[in-house]
């Protein structure tokens, strides 16, 4: 790490080499697109490299360049569906057809499902995801109020949002099954 953060670039390919090994199917997993993957991959270790001289600080590089990962996973997926979303609202006001009253229906068809998702969690995930999504805390300040670790919430958080998840790929699967067979 010390030779790295002092610029050695050979040292920093062996660090490359042993941990691309477990960010890129990390990526992969994440994102679902090698194409995403492999961009992720690139950025973890620009931020790594441009930031170098903070690397003999860092206790646990495995877990640091994990969260690297996964928050620029997060924020790359975030951007694209915030891309789509815009491209989506700018096709239909340039064809003239925003039907509000089907935006409308579909809004509160997913805002059930959320909300029968929500009350399937256990009683401590409901609480948390409330605190942490619907009231916008961090989850250092969950994790005070309910006097509870930041990873007990983390944990919370990560099972209560497989279950919603899986709950939607229920409901799709399903919509999706009655529309092929109708």
């Amino acid at each position: 790490m010390h030779r790295i953060a002092s610029g050695d670039q050979k040292s920093f390919t062996v660090l490359f080499e042993h941990y691309s090994k477990m960010i890129y199917p990390f990526a992969l997993k994440l994102t679902r697109s090698e194409e995403l993957a492999e961009e992720i991959l690139q950025e973890v270790f620009l931020k790594i490299w441009l930031n170098r001289q903070n690397l003999p600080e860092i206790e646990n590089l495995g877990a640091y360049l994990n969260r690297i990962c996964r928050n620029y996973a997060y924020n790359t997926l975030r951007r694209i569906a915030h891309e789509n979303l815009l491209a989506s609202e700018l096709s239909k006001q340039m064809t003239g057809e925003v039907n509000n009253t089907e935006e409308d229906v579909i809004y509160r068809d997913m805002e059930r499902s959320l909300n029968q998702a929500i009350n399937g969690l256990t009683p401590q995930q409901k609480l948390i995801y409330t605190l942490c999504h619907q009231e916008g805390l961090k989850y250092s300040e969950v994790a005070g109020r309910l006097n509870i670790s930041s990873s007990t919430v983390h944990t919370h958080m990560k099972l209560a949002l497989k279950f919603i998840r899986t709950h939607f790929v229920r409901i799709n699967s399903l919509i999706l099954f009655c529309w092929l067979f109708k």
